[in-house]
């Protein structure tokens, strides 16, 4: 697999989103999982994807104790700012005392002395943002992460943050149906020096052709929840449409849906994103590094583009409450 480039680091053109193997999108098996982080390693993945919240800790473990000998093969990603408050609900919380106590507790898990690129997973509307990149700064200054980054903010905040320490990455939801940083975050990025990190390439697996609607889907899906709208029976039966065409341009490549979801990402932005799809199957993660070298023409790129947009998919990608709670949605 070839490589590019996010801040100061090296790292292989697709990146492994870890989240899957301990949450979000049905139960994972441990043993599998710490076969499929090692051999990841082996097939030339070298930049993983975590936070703090991916089952609580759970996925920082399962990196933790299975990579942590192998440390200096990879760059490491995580993210602080969404807990559990007292009643065991998600919540945002990007107060400073808050951010560093996560980080505390994440550089135990993943049995490290220093997170690679470090998130604010998401804005806290109570904290400006100013405070909450503040603390993320000063741990840089103490050692314990080397640069930051946001995830699924507004190219105000962006600007907001990067005046106060430089931000080397933002990491939001982009693929084929998924378009909102199309608005103004990619351009904010260009022009800022920042990279952009898409996680969710295969639109929550529907780019792959093995997703289903809800009614199918096993309890503990975030299709069946926050990501519900795009996965309703009827929303779905509308969008499965697209698929046959997109499946055609797939079989003209010689690759599979998958990879030409993730093909035409990389193909994006002067070729300097790096995605990061997540998977907890070991076929599939093959599947999808086999794309980091698979380059389209400008002319595919521009079928898919008429093919697959937001404005050709039925449901919002995020349930309604979601939806309104994003800064990147501000965009």
């Amino acid at each position: 697999m070839h490589t590019r480039t996010i801040g100061p680091f090296t790292v292989s053109a697709v990146g492994l989103g870890c989240m899957s193997m301990s949450w979000g999108y049905g139960v994972a098996d441990d043993a599998t999982s710490e076969q499929l982080l090692q051999e990841a390693l082996d097939v030339g993945y070298s930049f993983l994807d975590t936070a703090a919240m991916y089952g609580m800790g759970h996925n920082e473990s399962l990196i933790g104790r299975t990579l942590s000998h192998r440390r200096d093969e990879f760059t490491l990603a995580s993210k602080c700012g969404i807990a559990r408050d007292a009643q065991g609900n998600l919540s945002v919380d990007g107060r400073p005392d808050t951010l560093k106590q996560t980080c505390e507790r994440s550089l135990q898990n993943l049995q490290t002395d220093v997170i690679d690129l470090y998130y604010l997973h998401r804005l806290d509307p109570k904290v400006p943002v100013e405070e909450s990149v503040g603390a993320l700064a000063d741990l840089v200054a103490a050692g314990k992460v080397r640069t930051i980054g946001l995830s699924e903010v507004s190219s105000e905040t962006l600007r907001r943050a990067h005046a106060v320490h430089p931000i080397t990455a933002v990491q939001s939801e982009y693929s084929l149906w998924a378009r909102t940083p199309e608005r103004r975050m990619l351009a904010t990025c260009r022009e800022l020096g920042v990279n952009f990190v898409p996680f969710s390439p295969l639109g929550r697996g529907f780019l792959t052709g093995c997703a289903q609607d809800v009614t199918h889907l096993e309890e503990g899906d975030i299709r069946t929840n926050v990501c519900r709208p795009r996965f309703e029976p009827d929303n779905f039966t509308d969008n499965l449409q697209l698929l046959e065409p997109f499946g055609e341009i797939a079989r003209e490549q010689g690759c599979s849906l998958a990879q030409l979801a993730i093909a035409w990402v990389l193909a994006r932005e002067d070729r300097t994103l790096v995605p990061i799809p997540g998977t907890k199957h070991i076929e599939y993660m093959r599947e999808n590094a086999a794309a980091g070298d698979i380059r389209l023409e400008a002319a595919v790129v521009e079928r898919l583009d008429a093919l697959i947009s937001d404005d050709k998919v039925k449901g919002d990608r995020y349930n309604a409450q979601l939806m309104a709670s994003i800064d990147s949605e501000k965009d």
